[in-house]
């Protein structure tokens, strides 16, 4: 009889320390941010649900249909005409596409060429 009113209430101790946690969990949970657009580069855990969401929703493209060719392509795998037609599109968008055009690519799988990155980089840095 002992060791069933042992395990009763071990049991009930167990299922307290259960609910407390999970109430302190429920204080921690992350918040997304209402619209990635307010993501600066400064918060990586911002920028991967961001990257998250955008890949449940449909592929934003950029008038740059051309370039899925290049999907699975190795940064390194362009040719100098090739990587220009990715500086062609890069110059034409608004500043503040830029982020976008680069998330599209990484959700189409396409690698920028190693010829346009700091280019890139430089641009988004400044978005």
């Amino acid at each position: 009889m002992t060791y069933i009113l042992i395990v009763i209430v071990a049991l009930v101790l167990l299922g307290i320390v259960a609910a407390l946690s999970q109430r302190h969990s429920d204080d921690d949970q992350v918040v997304l941010a209402d619209n990635c657009a307010t993501c600066n580069g400064g918060n990586d855990q911002c920028e991967q649900e961001c990257m998250m969401e955008a890949a449940t929703q449909p592929v934003e493209y950029y008038d740059d249909e051309e370039l899925d060719v290049f999907a699975g392509r190795s940064s390194d795998a362009y040719d100098d005409d090739e990587a220009e037609q990715f500086r062609e599109v890069l110059m034409t968008l608004l500043p503040s596409d830029v982020k976008g055009w680069n998330r599209s690519l990484i959700l189409r799988g396409i690698n920028v060429p190693n010829q346009v990155k700091d280019e890139l980089v430089l641009l988004l840095s400044e978005s």
